[in-house]
């Protein structure tokens, strides 16, 4: 989601909120049950432990072709995982799926949950490069965020993943 509104930016995305943020994730190697449970229990990154994650395998989403291309290595397989997260540590995604042997190739955040009871923010819809503005329902939701401020001119933006 882009937005000028720094309270609304912050309240998003500082973890201490607890915002759910789901990411595709395309991984070096097919990920194996037990890595996916790891993923799930929670890691050791920087000498902290991780929160548990909701980690699943994915069917490849079908996204077009990143620019410039990710590397590929014709003898290792990559696989697709969704994982979501509540909390945003720095390259977080990207550590966790290392500490379990599955390099991250490419990151795409799809969704965050504004944990309000209505459906999370998702990029459904829309495809590379594209945007839309907020609804007036999702707008008056992120300004219940702040507490009945507004949530100024936001859009959900898909860049060229």
């Amino acid at each position: 989601m882009l937005t000028a509104n720094g309270r609304l930016q912050q309240r998003l995305t500082e973890p201490r909120w607890g915002h759910r943020r789901t990411y595709w994730v395309q991984v070096e190697g097919l990920a194996s049950k037990a890595a996916l449970e790891r993923l799930r229990g929670g890691l050791e990154i920087q000498g902290r432990r991780t929160l548990p994650a909701e980690a699943q395998a994915l069917a490849d989403p079908a996204l077009a072709e990143r620019n410039p291309p990710i590397r590929q290595r014709r003898a290792i397989p990559t696989s697709w995982l969704a994982i979501t997260l509540r909390e945003g540590r720095n390259r977080q995604v990207r550590r966790m799926t290392a500490a379990v042997g599955l390099p991250t190739l490419r990151l795409v955040r799809v969704a965050i949950d504004l944990l309000d009871g209505g459906d999370p923010l998702s990029l459904e819809g829309l495809e590379p490069g594209q945007w839309r503005p907020v609804s007036a329902l999702e707008a008056g939701r992120l300004g219940r965020l702040l507490e009945g401020g507004t949530a100024g001119r936001s859009r959900l933006s898909r860049g060229p993943h």
